[in-house]
Order: structure tokens, then C-alpha cells, then sequence
């Protein structure tokens, strides 16, 4: 903890620290920390802009300049690196797609050229996606190709099948979902896995019962959620956990009021943000998750914005933009079950 750091917790959500604290990333420039930080430009954009729209703040950034400067980032492969002159890889090009789809500009961007760099990136033997032309993969690439398509509407230019397999592979025992086969089961690569099957229309795939008691024992006495067990607690699964319980219909499975508590009491009340835990340095990353997951999780003390839990915006901005919500949509299969949060 850094030496003078203001631990008081806060029952309330600091809207105008966190508006401050967004706003201000882009004028650190003396510090290391922004030049080392450089790669992660766009997605730092995409999580600032996320948590100011659950807000309804969106105006306190330059919209026509952030625009500008993604374009910027699009190489001739037709994907997005990270910052000027920085390689493609899907990780930049899902976050910029976002940013663009939130702010209506898709139509700035030649889609099918995005198109085209995704597709490439699916092994034609395997079926499995790589992040980048270096080959790594990962069970994060195939949600994030299949959701980047779908935006453009053009699923079919990928071997779904192959990619449902390859998630199906990645299951493990307890009903949760690793980075690959054979990977530890893990909540971020849970939702990656959930949200991926559920725009392919294939959740029925899933243990969900099994991997709903995994998820809820991710809850902590602290009221936040850990990523895997024996691990401490973490903001950033406030979204993770929650997004793929509500994809399955069981949010009410976890203590909702007690995760607001615990996000709020990670708020820096002297800068803004929110930190992985309660005393830490925020960071726009937990800021960003923190808020979409009281948005999920039912926070009455501000009016927040429905976030979608399969693509991690606004649900006004998905449905602005043609897609299918998630927000309280369950399987047909599922619909019997009396849903109390959904």
C-alpha cells in the first residue's frame, strides 16, 4: 500500500472522483508509468469509455479525437495494434471495434478488412484462433473473433463448429473453463467460453449446474470474488463472476449487495478510480470492471446503465447497433427455472 494513502471506504459511489480520474490519463504524460503503459492504449480507451457510459458521463471525452485516434491504430492487415505503429492483434482490435460501435462509427472503418485479418487468424487444421500472426492461442481468441464478427455480421466466415469444439475441450471437471485444454479452470476464461458459446447459440454445451456452484464459491467473506480458489479477492471478478452467472441465469446465486460493498470500498476517494482491493492504487482496468460489475449486480445508489454481460457495453449500444441483448436472455431449455434477478 502506497505510503499516505487514503484507506476511508466509501458507501457511496464517487461518480465525479471517477469522471476526474478517467479524464485525467491522457495528461500523465511525465509519468513512467504512461510510456510503459503504451501498448495497452486502446484498451485503455475501450475500459474508460465503458465505465463513463454505465455512468451516462460519455461527454467528458473528446468523442470526434478518440475516434481519429483509433482510426489511426488500424494497420494494412486490417487489424488494430495497441498505439501507433504497434502490431495487430485481437485483443486491439476488439477493444477498438468497441469504442467505435459505442460512439456509432463502425461505418469509419472498412469492415471487411477487419473481417478478413480475424478470419485469417483461425487455424484451418485445428480450428483453434490465434491472438496474433505469432500464433499464440487461447480460449480468450475465440470469444473475442466470434464477437468481433458479429459485429459486422459475418459469423460465417469462421469454422464455428471447430471453435465449439475447441471450448468444449477446454472444460474441466468442476464445469469450469480454462485457457485451453488442460488449463486451470478460471473466471475470466469462464466468461470468455460462456459468452463466446452464447453468441454461436451453444450454451448447451455447458455444466450449468456445476459451473453455477463454481462461480458462487468464487464469493468471498469479503463480499468480492477470487478467480480460481485459494486466491485473494479482486474487483476486476466482480465482472468476470457475475457477467457469466448472469449469462446463465443464476446472478441470485451470489450475495449482490455484498459485492457493491466490496467494490465501493475500493475506491481512491482523494483521485477517483477504483483498485483491485480495497487500499491498492486504482487503475482504469478495475475502474472499468468495478463499475460494469455493481451495473450487474444491481447497485441502487446511482443510476448506472445496463451493461450487456456477452460484450461489455452499454445495452443501448449493442441493441443501437442490431444485436442480440444477453442482458436477460437465457436458453429456451433454462426458461422453466424461476430467474429471481433476471
Amino acid at each position: 500500500m502506497a505510503e499516505g494513502f487514503n484507506t476511508a471506504r466509501s458507501s457511496s459511489l464517487l461518480v465525479d472522483k471517477h469522471v476526474e480520474y478517467i479524464k485525467s490519463l491522457d495528461k500523465r504524460q511525465d509519468e513512467l508509468e504512461y510510456w510503459m503503459t503504451e501498448h495497452l492504449r486502446v484498451s485503455g480507451i475501450y475500459w474508460g469509455l465503458v465505465a463513463l457510459k454505465l455512468l451516462d458521463r460519455d461527454s467528458a471525452l473528446d468523442k470526434q479525437q478518440v475516434i481519429d485516434y483509433i482510426l489511426s491504430c488500424q494497420n494494412t492487415d486490417g487489424g488494430f495494434g495497441g498505439h501507433h505503429g504497434h502490431d495487430s492483434h485481437l485483443l486491439y482490435t476488439m477493444s477498438a471495434v468497441q469504442v467505435l460501435a459505442m460512439y456509432g462509427a463502425l461505418d469509419r472503418v472498412d469492415g471487411s478488412r477487419v473481417v478478413d485479418y480475424v478470419a485469417g487468424l483461425q487455424d484451418a487444421e485445428t480450428g483453434e484462433i490465434c491472438g496474433d500472426e505469432w500464433g499464440e492461442r487461447d480460449t480468450r481468441f475465440a470469444f473475442i473473433a466470434v464477437a468481433i464478427l458479429s459485429f459486422f455480421d459475418a459469423l460465417p466466415r469462421l469454422d464455428s463448429d471447430r471453435i465449439v469444439e475447441y471450448v468444449k475441450l477446454s472444460m474441466n471437471y468442476d464445469g469450469g473453463f480454462g485457457s485451453g485444454p488442460g488449463g486451470e479452470s478460471h473466471a475470466a476464461q469462464v466468461y470468455t467460453c460462456l459468452a463466446c458459446l452464447a453468441i454461436l447459440g451453444r450454451l448447451d454445451v455447458v455444466d450449468r449446474e456445476r459451473l453455477s456452484a463454481w462461480l458462487a464459491e468464487r464469493q468471498l467473506p469479503s463480499g468480492g470474488f477470487n478467480g480460481r480458489p485459494q486466491k485473494l479477492e479482486d474487483v476486476c471478478y466482480s465482472w468476470w463472476v457475475l457477467s457469466s452467472l448472469r449469462i446463465l441465469g443464476r446472478v441470485h446465486w451470489a450475495d449482490c449487495s455484498r459485492v457493491c460493498d466490496f467494490v465501493l470500498s475500493a475506491q481512491d476517494p482523494d483521485t477517483g478510480g477504483i483498485a483491485d482491493r480495497p487500499g491498492n492504487v486504482p487503475d482504469v482496468y478495475h475502474t472499468c470492471f468495478g463499475i460494469a460489475g455493481l451495473s450487474l449486480a444491481g447497485f441502487e445508489g446511482f443510476p448506472l446503465k445496463d451493461v450487456d454481460p456477452v460484450y461489455c457495453m452499454p445495452v443501448e449500444c449493442i441493441e443501437r447497433i442490431g444485436l442480440q441483448s444477453w442482458i436477460n436472455n437465457v436458453p429456451r431449455s433454462w426458461s422453466q427455472e424461476k430467474l429471481e434477478d433476471v
